[in-house]
């Protein structure tokens, strides 16, 4: 490291300590109830309408969308209170906190989701290679009104890749992590953060228990998979959202891993060219881990990011 780079990382430094706010005596505990019933309503929102039907029913998934939207729609509330409540004194707007502000949106809109998919280079090749269109059909389709227009009518579709990428990262990730990180700081933040994100997904076992879709064991094997790659997935998105202070990132990286889905590597491994798949796989890894750090620099998006202000111990995910 250079003088020059030594200074400006004082400096940097400096300027957090500056703007941090005074932590009061009781602030974990307050946050962490505060997340438990932010996660709590959330859920509960699902289940207020009583039926008979699966979740992925039309009817279903459109009543969930009303009371979802609500809990969301009032999300901002819990934090507003907390803040009211803990004498938390801010320099940023909630707003700001929260991941809705300007600087630096246009970058946050592209490199965090162009970092996801380096992560998925493998899983992306795949699908290119089975696709049967060639790139100029593919390009005709994905500018085409009417494909478009059939997918806001799939409310399936509405689900996976708008309403849920949005209410999620907006309630455990734009509400949460404020609340999260005066307390346990950042680097912690983003690993107590998925925490309520992963539990909140377990309410899939009551309806596949209820609907009879397998065997307990299968159902709960499945459960704790799916908790495992959530709580992944809610780290990286959250350090997303840390690095960058915008909410837009992990949204459309959380529609864009929706589409994905977990990545098939064991029709990878059947596949006719699997090494070349696979090849690409481990690039795609390797390539991530090496991009984590640059593509999410925090100089990007303008520093410091508002939730950093909110520690006394930015440390590396601050800057």
């Amino acid at each position: 490291m250079n003088d020059d780079d030594y200074l400006m990382g004082s400096f940097h430094s400096g300027q957090l300590r500056a703007n941090m706010p005074s932590v009061p005596d009781g602030l974990c505990w307050v946050s962490i109830l505060s997340c438990l019933l932010l996660a709590c309503s959330y859920v509960g929102s699902l289940y207020v309408w009583k039926s008979d039907l699966p979740r992925d029913h039309p009817a279903v998934i459109k009543r969930r969308f009303t009371s979802v939207l609500i809990v969301s729609a009032l999300s901002p509330v819990f934090v507003w209170a907390w803040k009211e409540f803990t004498g938390i004194q801010t320099g940023p707007s909630l707003l700001a906190l929260m991941g809705i502000r300007l600087d630096g949106l246009i970058l946050a809109i592209i490199l965090p989701l162009l970092l996801t998919m380096v992560l998925f280079l493998g899983p992306l090749i795949q699908l290119a290679m089975d696709c049967p269109w060639g790139f100029i059909d593919g390009m005709k389709v994905a500018v085409d009104p009417c494909f478009w227009s059939l997918c806001l009518s799939d409310m399936r579709w509405l689900r996976n890749q708008v309403v849920a990428p949005l209410t999620e990262e907006l309630v455990f990730r734009a509400c949460m992590l404020p609340m999260l990180v005066p307390c346990a700081g950042p680097s912690t933040a983003i690993f107590t953060c998925p925490l309520f994100f992963g539990v909140a997904h377990f309410h899939h076992v009551i309806e596949l228990l209820r609907f009879r879709q397998g065997t307990v064991s299968g159902i709960f094997l499945s459960a704790v998979f799916q908790f495992s790659y959530t709580a992944v997935f809610g780290a990286y998105t959250a350090f997303i959202f840390i690095r960058t202070g915008h909410l837009v990132g992990p949204v459309l990286c959380h529609s864009f891993c929706n589409y994905m889905g977990f990545p098939a590597v064991s029709t990878a491994l059947d596949h006719p060219h699997r090494l070349t798949i696979l090849s690409f796989y481990v690039l795609g890894v390797v390539l991530f881990f090496l991009l984590i750090f640059p593509m999410t620099d925090p100089l990007f998006y303008g520093f410091p990011t508002p939730v950093c202000t909110l520690t006394s111990t930015p440390g590396s995910i601050c800057s």
